[in-house]
């Protein structure tokens, strides 16, 4: 009877314990960690590349298997990405740089796939793969996917707006931006034909995978307030959908695909897979996608093997490369800055693209390799410049203002750019104090006098540096370039050139005459985005704009 009695106290303990989980939402959450994860990616990179041997211009077997295989880390001989390079070019050379007269994603498949690979997408056997996508109504005639796949192709490499001559309407990022905000239905959500032809999110119903590669293609544009709205009107949306296991339905049936398609959205957007608004019952889109997951044969489509395994296989082995990446404090999927350079296109060996630098670097500039592996903030969830700031804040080039505020938006001081610029250049601080104002016992004296030994930074007077100083943009760009010339990026611009850079934007006359070749260095190298139309140089610069540019500069160099 006694035993009887704490068998029914255990089973009652229990039922409460189960009771208080559900009403708090405590319960346990079964997020796949990093090992699983690297174990089935690397797992799934070997069936890839022993299954898709020879990539072709395709949907399957072909560019996917590329950008998954070139994003995971695996080893792959150089011989692989320079065939399927060879092949792109016998391709679009045998269609005289057509590859579809409709479909315009076309374009963007084997953009991102190239520059993936290091690439170049606008010279490919004398043709540019971008052209196309600067035709505005031919690239949206396909629906919502073409200007979704437009803004990931063009923004994969940040290549400029190509200028399409032919077209009816020249397109810009911002068109394309603006025509996904267009077809948002009700509900929050996007589907294929959603907010055309009288669609609605009544008569169609929004798709996971729609709405998750929309989000996708906004994830770079969070700092438009419209966008951002809309951003999360959409994760509400998918929040909604969202399965009791954590997966995902498409057209009434559940599927690996929809599952990596809100993967990546996520990935893209800085956004925690175990978020508490993506975890039912305990799991993560993940984990239901790693329900697919078949050990030595890829993915599934569905759980019973139906539909296209291969198309499945390719897309939950790049679904898993972005969960890797984001747990390795990576670049995102699809912000292919740090892709390595095409050596493996040309046949020839390049000393550029071991990370090491550019072969004319001062001989101290040294690469800086990752110390805080998926170190990040909560302040920068989705900023357009998150990449960069999570990457130097990983190898300890810049800190937060605390440990989990980044203060993205806060100035910066000369005396903290000098500690950046100098850290970030791998640059041994040395001792050694040229100015009255610059405490030789604070902790920036060392970097302040470095930084002016290199030649990076001047003082404000013969004698004085003015440390606590705020810096303004055309003041880093000064300090930027010259850092950049340590690197071994060297530019000949001409008072001409110069000029014709900077013409571009509507506020050019007010950079001062001493910043004018600096900005137009920036802005030419990449360092300096060229998407606004103003430059406001002497704005106090913002930590975030700074990152950007020291992570847009150590790219170039090959250093990242």
């Amino acid at each position: 009877m006694k035993r009887e009695q704490q068998m029914r106290r255990t089973s009652l303990l229990i039922t409460l314990i189960l009771a208080v989980a559900m009403i708090f939402g405590s319960l346990p959450v079964f997020a796949a960690d990093a090992q699983t994860v690297q174990a089935a990616m690397n797992d799934t990179a070997a069936y890839m590349y022993k299954t898709v041997k020879e990539p072709q211009v395709s949907s399957i077997g072909g560019e996917w298997a590329v950008l998954g295989l070139a994003r995971s880390g695996y080893d792959v001989p150089d011989t692989y990405y320079k065939d399927y390079y060879n092949r792109v070019v016998d391709y679009v050379k045998a269609c005289k740089g057509v590859l579809h007269d409709k479909k315009y994603t076309e374009y963007s498949r084997v953009t991102v796939a190239l520059s993936a690979i290091g690439a170049d997408p606008t010279n490919v056997g004398g043709y540019n793969l971008l052209t196309p996508l600067g035709d505005f109504d031919k690239t949206i005639w396909q629906g919502i996917n073409g200007p979704i796949w437009a803004l990931i192709a063009l923004d994969s490499g940040n290549y400029p707006m190509p200028e399409n001559k032919a077209a009816a309407t020249q397109a810009t990022r911002q068109m394309y931006i603006d025509e996904i905000l267009s077809r948002q239905l009700s509900d929050g959500g996007f589907s294929l034909f959603g907010g055309a032809d009288g669609a609605t999110a009544e008569s169609e119903g929004s798709d996971p995978d729609i709405t998750g590669m929309a989000l996708q293609a906004l994830a770079k544009y969070q700092d438009q307030p419209k966008v951002k709205e809309v951003t999360q009107e959409a994760l509400k949306c998918l929040s909604a959908m969202q399965r009791s296991d954590g997966g995902f339905s498409s057209w009434g049936t559940a599927n690996s695909e929809s599952c990596v398609q809100v993967v990546v959205a996520l990935c893209e957007l800085g956004i925690a897979q175990d978020d508490s608004r993506f975890v039912k019952n305990g799991h993560t889109a993940v984990d239901n996608l790693l329900t697919f997951y078949q050990k030595g044969k890829g993915f599934l489509h569905t759980a019973d093997g139906s539909g296209s395994n291969q198309m499945a296989a390719e897309q939950g082995f790049y679904g898993l490369v972005a969960v890797g990446r984001a747990q390795q404090g990576k670049n995102s999927l699809y912000r292919m800055s740090d892709a390595s350079s095409p050596a493996s296109t040309t046949g020839e060996t390049n000393a550029e693209t071991t990370g090491q630098g550019l072969a004319n670097k001062q001989a101290d500039v040294k690469k800086q390799n990752v110390t805080l592996p998926g170190k990040t903030f909560s302040d920068i969830a989705g900023h357009k410049n998150q990449s960069a700031m999570e990457a130097l804040s990983a190898r300890a080039i810049i800190n937060g203002k605390t440990d989990d505020k980044f203060m993205p938006n806060d100035t910066m001081t000369r005396a903290e750019f000098s500690t950046i610029v100098v850290k970030a250049l791998g640059l041994e601080p040395k001792s050694g104090n040229n100015f009255s104002d610059v405490d030789s016992t604070s902790w920036y004296a060392p970097y302040v006098g470095t930084a002016y030994q290199y030649g990076i930074v001047k003082g404000t007077s013969e004698d004085t540096f003015s440390p606590s100083g705020t810096i303004t943009k055309q003041e880093a760009a000064v300090m930027v370039e010259r850092a950049a010339k340590l690197a071994g990026i060297s530019k000949n611009m001409d008072a001409a050139t110069v000029q014709d850079t900077l013409a571009q934007f509507t506020d050019y006359v007010t950079v001062a005459e001493w910043a004018k070749s600096s900005m137009a260095f920036c802005y030419d190298a990449g360092i300096l985005s060229q998407e606004k139309m103003d430059i406001l140089p002497k704005n106090a610069i913002k930590r975030c704009e700074v990152a950007e540019m020291l992570f847009q500069m150590l790219t170039a160099a090959k250093l990242m």
